[in-house]
């Protein structure tokens, strides 16, 4: 796409990830390139705000020259606060499942499947994925998001 469009169609990204965040109480904890780090206070508010992304790319890419795909990783757990960023072993979970995740897909933690039983999600078992840096494997599930 060259500098000035990629530039362009990222920053559509970042906006509609941020719209998304706002409409969802996720606070933003910091971009990294492409990607975003965000914390919820209700599991259930990350899961649906996961959710509602994917379809709001879906949606946006029926029409626009340039697809956006976007992965993304749900944990929950105690991480560390500094200075407003998080740190610890689950932040490092969450961007490993994020990573394993394919375009398209919203990939959660056993911990997510079970803080979640019961409000209306479906989880489809991924099975257990040994993950860089960790000891045990970490059973995942994949969100489904399609309406």
């Amino acid at each position: 796409l060259g500098d000035a469009a990629g530039r362009e169609v990222l920053r559509e990204h970042e906006e509609l990830i941020r719209k998304m965040l706002r409409e969802h109480g996720g606070s933003e904890v910091k971009t990294m390139g492409d990607g975003f780090m965000a914390s919820f206070a209700s599991v259930s508010a990350s899961v649906e705000c996961a959710i509602e992304l994917q379809r709001a790319f879906a949606r946006r890419n029926e029409t626009a020259n340039a697809p956006l795909v976007i992965r993304v990783g749900v944990n929950a757990g105690e991480p560390i606060e500094d200075g407003g960023d998080l740190f610890g072993a689950t932040v490092i979970m969450t961007a490993r499942i994020a990573a394993t995740a394919g375009a398209g897909e919203i990939l959660a933690s056993d911990v997510i499947r079970g803080l979640c039983s019961g409000k209306g999600f479906l989880f489809a078992d991924r099975g257990e994925k040994a993950l860089r840096g960790f000891e045990d494997a970490v059973r995942l599930y994949q969100v489904t998001w399609a309406e």
